[in-house]
């Protein structure tokens, strides 16, 4: 399974490549979940109706892994070890993060320079473009 994060979600809304290509062909295959942690972050930054509507549409065709509380305790975990290292990085790429090891999945994102720093978070293919 491919956990999308926000960054390859709002390129694919925008009609960017790689991510549109990837995502079409992700979502074809029934591969593609998000964190609810995702779901907030497209919620909140949609401003106008148009991108509501089209954040909407997108999000009813991708199934949403809760953030349960085996994801909060895998979350707390990661937050403190970067904290405790001097590689902090926010709660919600905590969160992402945390829910890719919790369900196994595959972080689709471009952001390398922050899940990086977390063990055992695998990155996909489009996260080397």
């Amino acid at each position: 399974m491919f956990l999308y994060d926000s960054d390859v979600l709002i390129d694919f809304l925008r009609g960017a490549e790689p991510a549109a290509s990837h995502l079409r062909e992700d979502l074809l295959r029934g591969r593609v979940c998000v964190s609810a942690m995702t779901v907030f972050e497209l919620r909140a930054g949609a401003r106008s109706a148009r991108q509501q509507q089209a954040v909407e549409t997108l999000l009813a065709a991708i199934q949403v892994v809760p953030i349960d509380s085996a994801v909060a305790w895998r979350a707390g975990d990661v937050f403190r070890d970067l904290k405790a290292t001097g590689q902090e990085v926010g709660a919600a790429d905590c969160l992402i993060g945390a829910t890719c090891l919790a369900h196994d999945a595959l972080l689709v994102t471009r952001n390398r320079r922050h899940f990086e720093r977390m063990p055992g978070v695998k990155l996909s293919r489009l996260a080397a473009l």
